[in-house]
């Protein structure tokens, strides 16, 4: 797809979370985006927010904290294109029970961007988040996910029961459900082709820093991403769905039959709680069917018609008194 093609773009950019990737200048001309200032702090950013960094094979991992040390833990993982910003409304409120750490993934604002696509596979990012689960005592914790942070989730979830509590994901449903839309939904393979697009070697290449934050509704906070994006990876951040995601619909349909047999996809043994915006484009609804069969202990869904891919954000308030009121069960 040539981005000549202003109407592919145009779908292209719905399609993507809403990007402005229809700005995309012509292919291999994409601008240098401006050279950011200096990170703010956490508390600037969070007031009470403590900030560090956790080495786990090299990488280093920022991650902000808050609440008080000694309570249960709470580590939380954002997607694509974020960063541990995305759980600021539900930070303070969860900080109230649980000290609550958020985290950049690999490739994001102030951690650690490998480079090479093998430096992004599934193992290295559940690798990480095993890394900060250790460092915080080792103690089982509530995981919570968004988008590629869901992933992160379920697989950590699934391979590491010793360490998971209770499991929250946002808009990511399991991986069985996404891998078979993917092998057999049509409407989930032509809302994916933007994830074939950004498996293209040059796709870095075509996109501009600055639109990845086209998403966020609030100008201040769209200036707080913008800032972040600028020190992130954006190759880094693309390795994610190059490591990752199924190349077609044969790919797909290939890991789902493995999938059904594989051992390291194990029944989650931990209770749920999956939240889905239901106007989310990139990832339809029809992938959460069959969920509970994949889960040995209790399921919460809940839908909300109102919110889209980011839901933690479009509707922050329900998301918000929905987690504290499911972990105070």
């Amino acid at each position: 797809m040539s981005v000549r093609d202003g109407s592919c773009w145009r779908r292209l950019a719905t399609t993507i979370l809403g990007l402005a990737l229809a700005l995309c200048p012509t292919a291999g001309s994409a601008a240098e985006p401006p050279k950011t200032r200096t990170a703010p702090s956490a508390s600037e950013l969070l007031p009470g927010a403590q900030e560090g960094f956790i080495n786990t094979g090299g990488v280093k991992i920022h991650y902000v904290s808050l609440g008080r040390s000694q309570d249960p833990l709470i580590v939380m993982i954002h997607g694509f294109p974020d960063f541990w910003y995305t759980w600021r409304a539900q930070m303070p409120a969860l900080a109230q029970r649980f000290h609550v750490v958020a985290i950049d993934q690999r490739g994001y604002n102030l951690s650690g961007q490998p480079g090479g696509v093998a430096n992004y596979t599934t193992a290295k990012l559940v690798a990480d988040l095993v890394a900060v689960v250790q460092h915080f005592g080792g103690r089982k914790a509530v995981i919570v996910g968004h988008d590629w942070g869901g992933l992160v989730a379920w697989t950590f979830a699934m391979a590491h029961p010793d360490l998971t509590d209770r499991l929250i994901v946002l808009n990511l449903p399991h991986p069985r459900g996404i891998l078979r839309e993917l092998a057999t939904n049509p409407n989930q393979q032509k809302n994916s082709q933007y994830a074939r697009d950004f498996q293209k070697p040059d796709a870095a290449k075509r996109i501009p820093v600055d639109a990845l934050a086209a998403w966020v509704k609030d100008p201040a906070a769209r200036q707080v991403y913008r800032e972040a994006f600028r020190r992130s990876s954006l190759e880094g951040m693309l390795n994610y769905y190059k490591a990752n995601y199924p190349r077609d619909a044969d790919d797909a349909k290939a890991r789902a039959e493995a999938a059904q047999s594989s051992p390291s996809l194990p029944a989650v043994k931990c209770p749920v709680l999956l939240i889905h915006g239901l106007k989310d484009q990139a990832l339809l609804p029809g992938a959460l069917n069959d969920t509970w069969n994949w889960i040995d202990a209790d399921l919460t869904l809940v839908t909300i018609p109102t919110a889209g891919h980011f839901v933690q954000q479009d509707a922050a308030d329900l998301v918000t008194r929905t987690l504290v009121a499911w972990l105070a069960r």
